[in-house]
């Protein structure tokens, strides 16, 4: 499919906290969307919030997962996971940027770090109930001690939910400093917590008490938030018109890439000329194997705006994979060119070269798969097409290298010990 490329992400037994609490906990193995568009634009909003907390921003990643429910979180590291639901709820930038800001908060207060120290009061308690509902129960007061037992399990799991809630209003808050000190207005923060807050409502969630919850109600977390935000003079910033119009088009390009063709045709109907408009439509198009009426909407980008990369990179992959790998060559190569080498966009750029099977372009293929591992050492799709490469060219050692770096890459290490050996 169109510039979108898939990884999977895999997590074994470490702490996750949720910006959102309408979403079930994350899976131990999610699909990773990577598209140089999107991780350029989400570098581009999130490098002020991150300045603003401290942290470094060339440090800090900003990744996809492809999964329709609401969420965002942060695992460990320096690194915020966004769900694809998320991004098709939110209406603007702004409103990415403060759940960005919020799970910055998590990263900045080493929230996961301190996750155990919430486990760990929760099972002090719990190990004394149950010591002393062992003693009730051996002095022959069963039922006594099976209710210390239980009392004992609620106050747990009440302490654990207190403590998580208090992360929750910590990273709020210091979301909330990171965007005033970015000069970012927090209109899109309460904006999409009040969104979070009518789905609550929609999902019959009781909004009397917070107390049997991770995360604060969304109202409470309105209130706090609108009397902070209000109080700052970035509340009146204006927002910004490329950041916003950008955001529209990654919209349009994730929900033409993961929706079903028939509901991105029904929201992008033709009678929409916008940028995203064509945009979602040449990648629903593609995926339901109109390849020429795909094209046609990606023509339309590229007589538009010819330099611009995404255009032409949109262009180049429905040409190649529409089985028309030579006729792709000149809008990749241009893309690779006006992006100075973009990984993701030359990794394709290289599995064109491949694909045209003429052998005087292996020499040029190689050198753009090597400059892009380079760049970027997590692509195990450019580590395939570097293998393919080697392999063409009768070097065995590096194709299996490359082999192994590429499982490894997919979480299959029995595949790239032979590889590696």
């Amino acid at each position: 499919m169109a510039s979108f490329q898939i990884r999977f992400l895999l997590r074994n037994g470490i702490a996750a906290l949720c910006a959102v609490s309408l979403c079930a906990p994350p899976a131990l193995a999610q699909s990773v969307l990577r598209d140089a568009e999107t991780e350029a634009f989400f570098d581009e909003i999130s490098r002020p919030i991150v300045a603003a907390s401290g942290l470094d921003p060339a440090n800090v990643d900003i990744v996809l997962i492809n999964d329709k429910s609401v969420n965002a979180f942060v695992a460990g590291g320096q690194t915020v996971y966004i769900h694809s639901g998320l991004i098709n709820t939110a209406s603007t930038a702004n409103e990415v940027q403060g759940v960005i800001a919020h799970e910055l908060g998590h990263i900045e207060g080493g929230h996961v770090i301190r996750y155990g120290d919430g486990m760990k009061a929760a099972s002090g308690i719990s190990i004394a109930s149950l010591v002393l509902a062992a003693a009730a129960i051996a002095a022959g007061a069963a039922e006594a001690g099976m209710a210390i037992m239980q009392a004992g399990q609620r106050a747990a799991i009440g302490k654990f939910l207190a403590f998580s809630r208090v992360q929750e209003s910590v990273a709020d808050a210091s979301g909330a400093r990171y965007l005033s000190k970015a000069g970012i207005t927090g209109r899109g923060s309460v904006n999409f917590f009040k969104k979070l807050q009518n789905h609550e409502f929609r999902l019959g969630i009781p909004q009397e008490d917070s107390y049997d919850r991770t995360h604060p109600l969304s109202g409470e977390r309105i209130t706090v938030l609108e009397d902070t935000y209000k109080a700052d003079p970035a509340w009146e910033a204006p927002i910004n018109p490329k950041w916003e119009s950008d955001f529209q088009r990654i919209k349009a390009k994730l929900q033409g890439y993961i929706a079903d063709p028939n509901a991105t045709l029904r929201d992008y109907p033709e009678t929409n000329t916008s940028v995203a408009g064509h945009y979602a439509r040449a990648y629903a198009w593609h995926k339901a194997a109109y390849p020429d009426k795909a094209l046609n909407e990606a023509n339309i980008l590229v007589s538009r705006n010819p330099d611009d990369p995404y255009f032409l990179e949109l262009q180049g992959q429905i040409l190649l994979e529409s089985g028309r790998p030579k006729d792709a060559l000149a809008s990749l190569r241009r893309a690779v060119d006006l992006t100075s080498n973009q990984p993701l966009i030359a990794a394709i750029f290289g599995h064109a070269l491949i694909a045209t099977e003429d052998k005087n372009n292996l020499t040029e293929a190689e050198r753009v798969l090597r400059s892009a591992v380079a760049k970027d050492n997590n692509n195990p799709f450019a580590w395939y097409q570097l293998g393919v490469v080697y392999e063409a060219n009768g070097d065995t050692p590096r194709a299996a290298l490359a082999s192994a770096e590429r499982y490894l890459m997919e979480g299959a290490p029995q595949l790239a010990l032979p590889n590696a050996a």
